[in-house]
Parts: structure tokens; C-alpha cells; sequence
């Protein structure tokens, strides 16, 4: 809005620019724009990402949460998770579920590249499966992943 009201000089009038009060105030940001990327295949691309620590514990000791989005098909995978770094067996535990219900191999992951993707890295790498990298705490280039995040924890504190 600054740069609009000529309030901040930017050379750049197409320039993405939000400022560090707008998540504050609970502004709604523009959009990154189309990737380019068309999907043609199941399993072509699965966006990643691992919620958490919750303030409250489940009642059986989840306190995190993975979910994997098929991006063609528009399908989530939830798994509680007790501790973020579980993602690795619980990916293992996902990866041979859908290989097997689809009979295709998954080609590319997006994740943020927090600390439990990490160590994924390397077994993605091992098993060929390309590892595509955001920007942490972008919500444009991760904004799927953060509507399912919201959606999910919506549904939670309506039924609590």
C-alpha cells in the first residue's frame, strides 16, 4: 500500500512487496503468479510440509502434523506426527502406499526445507526422486500447502 501511495520509491512497479506489518494485521498478500509448471501425470509433483508444535497435545501424544498433496489429482495425506522428525519414516511409510495404489513413481517433491527435510534430502536424492526447494516462510510460493494447513486446523478447533 506504501508503494502505491508513493510512500517508499520503487523502481519497480511490478515489484511483489509486502511489508512486515501486513502478516501482523492479517493482510491478504497478492499471488506469486502462475510457476509454469503443468502436471501431467499423477504423482508428478507432491508438495510437503510439517506443521507444529500444537499448544495442546493429542490424546495420544501428537503434537505435529505432514501433509502430502498429489498436485494433479488434489488429494491430501494427513499423518499425526509425536515429533518433526518422524517425517523420514512416515515419508518411506507414504511414498511405498502411493507407489503402490497409483503404480507410478513420485518424480518431484517441494518442500520448505526445514530441519526434517534435511535428512530427505540425501534419500531423495538415492532413490531419484528430484527435491524442489521454496523460499522458507514465502506463503505465495507455499500457498497450497498453508490453505490445507489453515483448512485442517479450522476443521480441529470447530470440533473441539
Amino acid at each position: 500500500m506504501l508503494v502505491l501511495k508513493n510512500k517508499i520509491i520503487c523502481n519497480n512497479k511490478h515489484l511483489n512487496f509486502q511489508c512486515q506489518s501486513c502478516p501482523l494485521e492479517k493482510l491478504s498478500c497478492l499471488s506469486l503468479g502462475p510457476t509454469g509448471h503443468k502436471n501431467f501425470v499423477s504423482l508428478e509433483l507432491m508438495f510437503n510440509d510439517v506443521w507444529g508444535p500444537a499448544p495442546l497435545f493429542s490424546s495420544y501424544g501428537f503434537c505435529y502434523f505432514v501433509i502430502f498433496i498429489n498436485v494433479y489429482i488434489k488429494y491430501i495425506w494427513y499423518y499425526p506426527l509425536v515429533a518433526n522428525s518422524d517425517v523420514y519414516s512416515v515419508f518411506y511409510q507414504f511414498q511405498t502406499l502411493v507407489e503402490h495404489q497409483f503404480s507410478l513413481k513420485i518424480k518431484f517433491v517441494q518442500t520448505d526445507w526445514g530441519d526434517e527435510y534435511q535428512k530427505l534430502s540425501t534419500f531423495f536424492h538415492t532413490i531419484g526422486i528430484h527435491h524442489h526447494l521454496i523460499c522458507p516462510h514465502t506463503y505465495g510460493q507455499n500457498s497450497i500447502v498453508e490453505h490445507c494447513h489453515r483448512h485442517i486446523m479450522e476443521t480441529r478447533l470447530t470440533l473441539l
